[in-house]
């Protein structure tokens, strides 16, 4: 099987090309800003400034690899401009509310940054003249999850028990809407515009500081010597690098600019099934991989409702995409430990060559 998601392949999908990007400033959104600086594409950021200090996203700014804006997607008219003066060619959707835990907290706001800032993005590029591939990144949980040992595949019904997932199943059924309704697939020749939604697992890796992320809450324990609390460790995820589904994104958009018709859809993008693993399997792989450190289980059975065990099936991306995970479980939470135990002025350099050693496996 040719090996799709290489440096070769990608250049010559974004070399030379202008892609926009909505959540720069995020985990995912600054390892995509900068895996697509490598390519050569012309990028431009728009996001809130980010929540956390980030080893990747200051050394963005100060170097002027790309334009930043910094505002939000609830604003329109600010968005509908600057997607307007740059003209994408490509437009990866990643601005989100991405926490379950905090959706408890800000349900409305969720649903509004989640679903209304999606469909804000997608009327704006319908003011667009010139063609351009939209790729919307939703997650995992969009699924209607019944708890049970199942791989869910791309045409299982939506849903949502906590507000997150709930509001990115929402999500889902706004970028099917605006694909049915203004970028219709019988009239691609006439609005240019292809829209494809992407449904990846629980993405791990170096850069990541947010709350009720293990990872971010195994590194903050270790660095200070505490016991790491787990609040589910039977609950079993999709883990994956974040290089995975991001190396998934962009082969999509790729082969969505050659044929839209054929590509078009939503897509999975997770581990093969024998490393979908507990939060205690991660934990005790992640421990080993620093070398030291502890933990405690800290459930609680009245704490906040979080999926328990969620499975994807990659079928229709390994077939259709011909794409496929480079690194399984063990080395996913190498590589990912390995990041964070680089001293803080290297972890920028240290990810640059995480892209380029990830793009020649």
């Amino acid at each position: 099987m040719e090996k799709l998601v290489n440096q070769t392949n990608l250049k010559n999908y974004y070399s030379g090309k202008k892609v926009f990007i909505t959540g720069h400033t995020g985990f995912k959104g600054a390892w995509l800003s900068l895996w697509l600086n490598q390519l050569g594409a012309t990028v431009k950021g728009y996001a809130l400034a980010p929540a956390y200090e980030s080893a990747l996203f200051q050394p963005i700014v100060s170097g002027s690899m790309f334009e930043s804006v910094i505002d939000d997607i609830r604003n329109k008219e600010k968005l509908q401009t600057e997607i307007h003066n740059f003209q994408p060619d490509y437009i990866f959707h990643l601005a989100a509310q991405p926490l379950v835990r905090r959706s408890y907290k800000i349900p409305a706001e969720t649903f509004e940054v989640n679903a209304i800032g999606t469909a804000n993005v997608l009327e704006c590029v319908g003011h667009l003249q010139n063609p351009c591939n939209v790729i919307v990144i939703t997650t995992d949980k969009v699924y209607e999850n019944k708890e049970q040992d199942i791989l869910y595949n791309e045409e299982d019904n939506l849903g949502g028990y906590d507000p997150y997932s709930a509001s990115k199943a929402c999500t889902e059924i706004v970028v099917s809407s605006f694909r049915n309704s203004f970028f219709n697939l019988n009239k691609i020749n006439e609005h240019q515009k292809s829209i494809v939604s992407v449904r990846a697992g629980n993405v791990i890796g170096g850069g990541d500081f947010s709350e009720d992320r293990i990872i971010p809450d195994i590194i903050r324990a270790l660095q200070k010597n505490e016991t790491i609390e787990v609040r589910s460790p039977n609950a079993v995820r999709p883990w994956q690098h974040v290089l995975e589904p991001l190396g998934g994104y962009l082969l999509l958009g790729g082969l969505l600019n050659d044929h839209p018709s054929i590509y078009s859809g939503a897509y999975n993008f997770g581990p093969n099934p024998n490393d979908h693993l507990t939060v205690k399997a991660l934990l005790e792989l992640a421990l080993k991989s620093w070398g030291s450190g502890n933990w405690k289980d800290t459930s609680d059975p009245n704490q906040l409702h979080e999926a328990n065990l969620l499975k994807l099936d990659i079928t229709k991306a390994k077939e259709k995409l011909q794409w496929l995970p480079k690194l399984n479980a063990t080395s996913t939470i190498n590589w990912t430990m390995d990041w964070y135990k680089q001293n803080t002025s290297d972890q920028f350099a240290y990810t640059l060559e995480q892209i380029n050693q990830y793009m020649n496996l």
